[in-house]
């Protein structure tokens, strides 16, 4: 079996391939796109780090590719969707480099406190300038985590090591996990109030894109210090930009950026407050060593064995069953979605049930898919292989019941996601062979599709409310595909689904909560 590395990779990597008298292996780093396209057709194993970019047009070229392994954390420069209709197996080595770079943060951290990389520039320009570079402490500081994932936890853990106080916010730890740890958890809200120093450690998605934006920057205390070495577009460069003019920052430290390379012209480098690195959180001999060790292992052993590790578009089951049971994955995904777009507190506690004739499947598989959906959000190493053990490191509990009785449904997949105060419940079924529905929502049954953007309205159950919010979503462009609507008893409180073509801005669904009789509005995309 052939397999190529196209980027660079640690001598380690290589020697671990090679060890296999099975394999032939290629090391030919800056392939062009079209270079790679006309000799990836031969090869079994493909391995890249983040040059490469496995396109849709490279892949169509892939006939007899069986596995891309990605020596890093995400797979962002690979087309999963098009890998996984060609039956190529994707994984990563998500873990590799959570050390490396959770030590690169507090490294911008105290730099960003200091203010070393512009001493150390204006002092290597020959001038001795004391007075112009006074610092901050860190200790007694309260140091702001958005994320506690793999990394998310070392940073935090180094900080208290500086003394500093500690709160984050993630909606999928506990705060018993939390406070073992000597982190105060706390809402996003309380984070970017409170926190003299802020870091971003969550994957991005469209629920994290400008995380921290023009809104957060308004809440923030005067002075504050933000740092991101997760992804370019957790943070709003302009608004950043804005809120560092203005005095309302005081600095910050960024290795990501939305584009990169950064354009040299970047408003952001023009700042003497802003300290800036290229992308270097992976960038050291031992991160580089273990993630081109773990990769190498993970493709040997699926290529010799047929083992999966680290994949990420591979459920656990048989490809035969697979076939059957793949809509109820798609369903458990858009499930546990919603779930996390629609409960709107710390989850504790996950409660599934199958009833009717997904009951007598294997749904191990499913309630992965539906452990996805949930933490996705807030993990970007979340697989199929790894669901289970990722909710259980974040300390939540989770059931799963059957019941072969169908009731309503021929089949119903059930989610109960439980808080300190309170929880929520939704349900899907399939009809026909791949037909997806959600068919209830807390006590309401409610048939509505789960795909795009969808608007989830309560609002009291009177003439005119459904004529009003079109009316309102029409004077705002806002085209409305499909629309499903639910009560319990006449003149109670109702609830309705508007399945639009675009999503609303946060002032656009501030003003739809304000229309007269809507209670509340939601918005959800899956």
């Amino acid at each position: 079996m052939k397999i190529l590395v196209s980027d660079n990779l640690s001598s380690q990597g290589i020697e671990i391939l090679r060890s296999h008298p099975e394999f032939e292996v290629d090391h030919k780093v800056g392939l062009s796109p079209d270079e790679l396209k006309s000799i990836i057709g031969s090869y079994q194993g493909l391995i890249v780090r983040s040059e490469t970019k496995v396109t849709a047009d490279i892949l169509s070229a892939a006939d007899n590719l069986r596995v891309i392994g990605r020596a890093g954390t995400g797979v962002d420069n690979i087309d999963v969707p098009v890998a996984s209709q060609k039956g190529i197996v994707v994984m990563n080595a998500a873990a590799g480099n959570s050390v490396t770079t959770a030590e690169h943060t507090i490294s911008l951290l105290m730099s960003l406190a200091r203010k070393i990389p512009q001493a150390h520039s204006k002092l290597k320009g020959g001038v001795w300038d004391k007075k112009s570079f006074m610092g901050v402490e860190l200790a007694g500081k309260t140091l702001g985590v958005i994320g506690l994932g793999n990394i998310g936890k070392i940073v935090a853990s180094r900080g208290l090591g500086l003394a500093m106080k500690v709160i984050a916010y993630d909606p999928f730890i506990t705060r018993e996990m939390a406070a073992k740890a000597g982190i105060e958890l706390a809402t996003l809200d309380d984070v970017i109030r409170q926190a003299d120093f802020i870091t971003v450690h969550t994957p991005l998605t469209e629920e994290t894109r400008g995380i921290i934006g023009e809104a957060a920057f308004a809440k923030m205390k005067k002075g504050v210090r933000v740092i991101n070495c997760a992804r370019g577009g957790l943070i709003d460069e302009q608004a950043l930009y804005e809120a560092i003019k203005s005095g309302k920052v005081a600095g910050a430290a960024l290795d990501v950026f939305v584009k990169e390379p950064v354009p040299t012209d970047h408003p952001l480098l023009t700042l003497d407050q802003v300290v800036v690195t290229p992308h270097l959180g992976a960038s050291t001999t031992e991160a580089q060593d273990s993630v081109a060790v773990t990769i190498a292992e993970q493709v040997s052993n699926y290529l010799l064995t047929g083992a999966v590790a680290g994949a990420v578009n591979v459920p656990a089951v048989s490809p035969e069953v697979l076939e059957h049971v793949r809509p109820y994955l798609e369903l458990g995904e858009k499930l546990g979605s919603f779930q996390a777009q629609f409960f709107n507190q710390a989850v504790r506690e996950i409660k599934i049930s199958y009833r009717g004739a997904v009951a007598e499947l294997d749904v191990r598989p499913l309630t992965q898919s539906i452990l996805i959906g949930l933490l996705k959000s807030v993990s970007s190493r979340v697989t199929p292989v790894n669901a289970s053990l990722i909710a259980a490191e974040r300390g939540l509990e989770v059931t799963e019941s059957k019941a072969l009785a169908a009731q309503d449904f021929t089949s119903l997949v059930e989610v109960v996601v439980r808080g300190e105060e309170g929880e929520c419940r939704v349900a899907g079924t399939v009809f026909g062979a791949g037909d997806l529905r959600i068919a209830y929502i807390n006590s309401y049954r409610i048939e509505a599709v789960p795909q795009g953007h969808l608007l989830v309205l309560h609002n009291d159950d009177k003439p005119g409310v459904v004529g009003r919010v079109g009316t309102f979503l029409g004077q705002h462009s806002v085209n409305i595909a499909q629309l499903f609507l639910s009560r319990n008893k006449p003149g109670e409180a109702a609830m309705s689904i508007y399945q639009v073509d675009s999503p609303l801005d946060g002032a656009t669904l501030t003003a739809l909560s304000a229309v007269p009789d809507v209670l509340w509005v939601k918005q959800i995309r899956l």
